[in-house]
């Protein structure tokens, strides 16, 4: 078994409360979610470790620090997300790696893995075969899908596709389907961890990367974030609009900053129609003739929610 040492990096940014501590959490969870929920929860004061496969059992002839596929895409984020947490390297196919994951889990309070329920088995980790030989313990277990899908391969692309997030040639701009799945699974500790502690027995929560996508994705479905809907470009005051250096943001979606808005692009002092074409128009020629500083310089003198951004 090995630590590794870390770069320091700095953990997501909490309060003084420390929500997490005392609870010990072991994680099996490889690549983003898993060590995403990690990093929240050792910021919320967890003893957090992380049980890896050897490098060596990977057979791939590659020369990482760690069998973590993560560190391979990005070592970045993997020390990122791995900093504070104790990293220790097991063969839990063989008999000497069963024998000291489980004299661990004696002495943890939540596991959280990212395998697929068949691998799980395989492993001995069913939830039955947990609950038997560790029944203080809880498990939050991050699938792909929840329910019927969940030994169907997918990955943050497939899922955000599914959802509906996914809207054209361009590749989204983030991981939002495994990003949010780990803000699910650090919220399902924190739900095992309060419901253990009144009913005294470890619990089984599941997350859905499939179904955190399609969280993220109820604004589109709701009409909000298409093109008909206020906060999807039909609102004059909130869209992206082209400056003379770059574009900008706008967000003056509230009455009293569409009203400073379209005061500041010389419409007058009287209500507008934020939907008219007219508005849209005399606002997006306001935009392209001013920079970015410009713009930047107008949006803190009459407090309007806009962010430039320039080229």
């Amino acid at each position: 078994m090995t630590q590794y040492d870390r770069p320091a990096s700095t953990l997501p940014p909490y309060s003084s409360l420390q929500p997490l501590e005392g609870v010990r959490i072991l994680s099996l969870a490889l690549n983003l979610p898993g060590p995403a929920a990690l990093w929240r929860c050792a910021g919320m004061g967890a003893q957090c470790r992380k049980i890896e496969p050897r490098a060596a059992d990977r057979h791939d002839g590659l020369p990482e620090r760690t069998a973590d596929p993560m560190e391979r895409y990005s070592a970045q984020a993997y020390d990122a997300m791995h900093h504070g947490i104790d990293v220790l390297q097991m063969d839990l196919k063989s008999e000497t790696g069963q024998q000291q994951l489980h004299e661990v889990l004696a002495g943890t309070d939540v596991l959280l893995t990212s395998f697929r329920p068949g691998a799980l088995a395989k492993l001995g980790l069913a939830w039955e075969r947990l609950q038997a030989l560790h029944p203080h313990l809880s498990m939050v277990r991050i699938l792909g899908s929840t329910g019927p899908d969940a030994d169907i391969p997918g990955h943050d692309l497939t899922y955000q596709a599914e959802a509906g997030l996914v809207q054209s040639l361009q590749m989204p701009p983030s991981l939002f389907a495994d990003m949010a799945g780990a803000l699910m699974a650090s919220e399902a500790v924190l739900q095992c961890v309060l419901a253990s502690r009144r009913s005294g027995h470890g619990l089984l929560h599941e997350v859905g990367l499939a179904q955190a996508a399609h969280w993220l994705a109820l604004p589109w479905q709701w009409g909000l974030t298409q093109p008909h809907g206020d906060v999807g470009g039909a609102h004059a005051g909130y869209r992206i609009y082209p400056c003379a250096d770059g574009i900008i943001a706008v967000a003056a979606l509230e009455p009293h900053f569409a009203q400073r808005l379209c005061a500041a692009a010389g419409m007058g002092e009287a209500a507008v129609d934020m939907r008219s074409p007219a508005t849209h128009e005399a606002i997006a020629g306001f935009m392209r003739i001013h920079s970015c500083q410009q713009l930047q310089a107008l949006a803190e003198q009459h407090d309007i929610p806009m962010h430039p951004l320039a080229q």
